[in-house]
């Protein structure tokens, strides 16, 4: 009996140790059949303080080692604006650079994969060769929905591309003043506007299924990024339009101006909300548990996670990081789950670790972070396909994604001022004619076109920036090849008046700019603009092409151009401009913004007692196209 027996129990223990093996290399949070709570629940009970800490992390992509993802367990990394792997660098480079840090956190004992953000907040701007959206600005003139859905999506495939499954956009800033730096940024001074384009998301994330419950974040699949509702809350009402000042306006004010948009953002599933550097009343946003944890968190339901802006705990006290200690314990107890650190990562660390171990922060405020960056990371699927591959190459910047931005341009454009007289118009200009002249800073400069945020933070001069079209050059593509274009950047009366020209396009605004170097006081155009303007339109027939990200002083020289257009930033895509200019579309933007007189009537918003514009809030002049 024994003989039969020995083998049976060998049988036996050799199912239980395979048993065993096979208990020890399943783990339930790798499983994408799991319930997201199960997966993270599984995961959450496995990860050490360091662990968890680490998560909390977003650094830039410049200290972003493989080593440095493995040792402190890093959970994000960025890119700053203008931060790039290489000069020019192809969607490969992007994709190898991204794929090697992440194979830094897959070496981690839990191999929980990190999440690489970028700002694309008009296309994937940071990228050459990507497609160049028109700024917001411009975009809120359209009150398109459709539109922006389409622009989100495209935008996603171009971000994807590279590698990268974050945005950090859309901006949903009501902004009140021109003033601000960041204007273009925003869509309107109008909250239903702003609301409306919220259709951005769904383009980026992917449309949220229609039984989800409220709060819920969505992204779907590895064609769709993670999207970033910013600057909670109030970043575009500061006084005066200064950057990252204070907003003064009661609690009402605050709900139904600047909050409207968050949501319909957290209704449309948005994974992320970043806060704002802006103060409330004297409060620091990033410091302001009762609306981050009170309302955004609780009231609205958001289960996404809240992400800081760069620095952002930093700035808490003035001068910033003046008092790190009390910066990092306001931060993260007001519900700052990510903290952009971005560089000086081991100080953070060290001082949030000692924070939870003195019980200064509890542990359950640990816990809700890391618990909303994981429900991110498993609910788009980084733990499934954490490596990106060169698959959607072929995306950045493809003629339907161009065709689209052109598309945008031409819906974005508002005519303000068409000849003399409605029975006299002068747009659309004729495509041939004998002699036309083309003049203007920005008539032949892609990076002024685009603006900030374009390649570099600050945006820059010049056309060896990217891929694009000039208006310049759009315009030569658009005319008779009869027509001679002559092009002088800023002629003298003299020449303009002895060389026959039939009519002058000429194409001014502002330099270009981001956040608190945008902030102005006098919201004039550059000079030689207004000297440009003069010695042409008071000489020949003209229309003046105003490229700026908000409005700004036109009121000295409407009487001297006979046509007046709002082009505001347009992009990559300058042949949009000349599509209205020469009648193959016709003129169909309202402007979202209130065009003023002066700059001592702002602030000024439509529904203001004191409301005496150059160009109502809803003005725009319309063109039918040539037969």
């Amino acid at each position: 009996m024994m003989r039969f027996l020995k083998p049976l129990m060998g049988f036996w223990l050799l199912l239980c140790c395979l048993a065993v093996a096979t208990d020890a290399t399943y783990l339930k949070y790798k499983d994408p059949k799991q319930p997201l709570g199960a997966r993270i629940k599984d995961l959450m009970g496995r990860m050490t303080l360091e662990e968890k800490i680490g998560q909390m992390v977003q650094i830039e992509r410049k200290v972003a080692t493989p080593d440095v993802m493995k040792n402190y367990f890093i959970g994000s990394v960025l890119s700053g604006g203008g931060s790039v792997p290489a000069e020019k660098a192809t969607a490969e480079t992007w994709v190898n650079m991204v794929n090697e840090i992440q194979k830094g956190s897959l070496a981690t004992r839990l191999g929980i994969p990190m999440i690489y953000g970028i700002d694309a907040v008009h296309g994937h701007n940071n990228v050459y060769n990507a497609t160049i959206f028109p700024h917001n600005v411009g975009l809120g003139v359209t009150r398109d929905p459709e539109l922006l859905r389409r622009i989100g999506d495209a935008t996603a495939l171009e971000v994807r591309a590279t590698g990268i499954p974050y945005v950090f956009a859309p901006c949903i800033a009501v902004c009140r003043d021109p003033r601000w730096g960041r204007c273009y940024e925003s869509y309107s001074e109008d909250h239903k506007i702003v609301q409306q384009m919220t259709e951005i998301i769904p383009g980026l994330q992917g449309a949220i299924p229609f039984n989800s419950r409220k709060g819920i974040p969505f992204v779907a699949g590895k064609q769709k990024v993670a999207a970033c509702a910013k600057h909670f809350v109030g970043d575009g009402g500061t006084t005066r339009g200064i950057d990252e000042n204070n907003t003064v306006v009661n609690y009402n004010g605050l709900l139904n101006i600047h909050m409207p948009a968050y949501y319909n953002s957290i209704k449309k599933g948005v994974a992320t909300v970043m806060v704002s550097y802006s103060s409330w009343n004297g409060v620091r946003m990033h410091a302001n548990h009762d609306l981050v944890t009170g309302y955004l968190k609780d009231k609205l339901r958001f289960k996404g996670f809240v992400i800081s802006d760069w620095q952002g705990i930093d700035r808490i006290t003035s001068p910033p990081h003046a008092n790190y200690s009390y910066s990092v314990q306001a931060g993260v107890s007001a519900g700052i789950d990510m903290v952009m650190v971005p560089e000086n990562y081991t100080e953070f660390i060290d001082e949030l670790t000692r924070q939870v171990k003195n019980n200064i922060i509890p542990m359950s405020r640990i816990n809700d972070a890391v618990q909303r960056i994981l429900r991110i990371k498993f609910l788009m699927g980084l733990f499934e396909n954490p490596l990106a591959d060169n698959s959607l190459a072929n995306q950045l910047g493809s003629k339907e994604h161009r065709e689209l931005a052109r598309e945008a341009v031409r819906k974005s454009l508002v005519l303000l001022k068409n000849g003399p007289s409605a029975n006299k118009p002068l747009l659309p200009l004729p495509k041939k004619a004998g002699k036309i002249l083309v003049a203007g800073t920005h008539a032949d400069n892609l990076g002024y076109q685009c603006g900030g945020w374009t390649i570099t933070w600050q945006g820059q001069s010049g056309n060896d920036l990217t891929v694009g079209t000039t208006i310049l050059n759009a315009v030569k593509n658009t005319v008779d090849p009869a027509t001679q274009v002559v092009y002088n950047e800023n002629p003298d009366a003299g020449f303009v008046k002895s060389n026959g020209f039939s009519y002058a396009i000429v194409i001014v605004g502002e330099p270009p700019y981001a956040e608190m170097f945008g902030d102005s006081t006098n919201l004039s155009i550059s000079e030689p603009g207004p000297s440009t303007i003069r010695n042409v339109c008071n000489n020949i027939k003209c229309v003046v092409v105003v490229v700026s990200g908000r409005p700004v002083v036109m009121q000295p020289y409407v009487g001297i151009a006979n046509a007046l257009v709002a082009a505001w930033l347009p992009g990559t895509e300058g042949q949009g401009v000349a599509d209205l200019l020469f009648g193959d579309y016709g003129f169909t933007g309202k402007l979202a913004r209130t065009w003023f007189k002066t700059v001592d009537q702002l602030p000024m918003n439509v529904g203001d007692s004191h409301y005496d514009p150059l160009f109502p809030f809803g003005f725009g002049l319309t063109t039918k196209p040539n037969e």
